[in-house]
């Protein structure tokens, strides 16, 4: 069964106009993962199942720069690489709390995604994965040992509140010049709605 789980998150409106403005990458951080606490899809994450996990996505698909993730879940098990808009640069479990460092890319998926976090949209980062889970004695569905933790998608429609990503560059501000104001008209008359220039 494919198990999904969201969180929540916004990202400061400054650091996207200057990561664009700037061709700078925008990373951003928070938790994106809980373990021992009812989400609101009624499942629980043991905290060794999400433990071991973590473990293996930091070990492989971290460690190797390939811990990617898509603009939306898909229906399946296989990380689409056409979609693919950000990835997880750093994991770590602090207690009950997975956090997470996300490099937003700079491929259509991710200037879309940059684009909803510059219009001041609040996007949830959320779990894929493998597995079963089976009802316990209070009517909570445990997550099983089979669990395979898969990927860390950006979805449209939170589940648990109360985990927020921020930006990497707190407190780091540009201030708005004419220059500023002019390369930003222009990149908008050169390139098309995804980010991809026209010349």
């Amino acid at each position: 069964m494919l198990l999904t789980e969201y969180r929540p998150f916004s990202v400061d409106k400054r650091l996207v106009e200057q990561s664009i403005n700037e061709n700078k990458t925008l990373t951003v951080k928070g938790v994106i993962q809980r373990a021992e606490a009812k989400n609101q899809n009624g499942r629980i994450y043991p905290k060794e199942i999400l433990l071991r996990e973590i473990q293996k996505y930091v070990d492989g698909p971290v460690k190797e720069r390939r811990a990617l993730g898509e603009l939306d879940h898909p229906d399946s098990s296989v990380i689409n690489l056409n979609n693919v808009s950000h990835n997880i640069v750093e994991v770590t479990m602090k207690g009950n709390d997975v956090h997470g460092v996300v490099e937003i890319l700079t491929t259509p998926s991710g200037n879309i995604l940059k684009e909803l976090f510059r219009c001041g949209v609040t996007v949830g980062i959320s779990s894929r994965g493998m597995g079963s889970v089976e009802e316990n004695s209070d009517g909570v569905l445990m997550v099983q040992e089979d669990f395979d933790l898969l990927c860390f998608d950006m979805v449209s429609t939170p589940s648990t509140p109360g985990a927020y990503l921020s930006p990497m560059h707190e407190g780091v501000s540009t201030p708005t010049t004419n220059y500023t104001k002019v390369h930003n008209i222009i990149r908008d008359i050169i390139c098309d709605n995804t980010g991809v220039c026209k010349c």
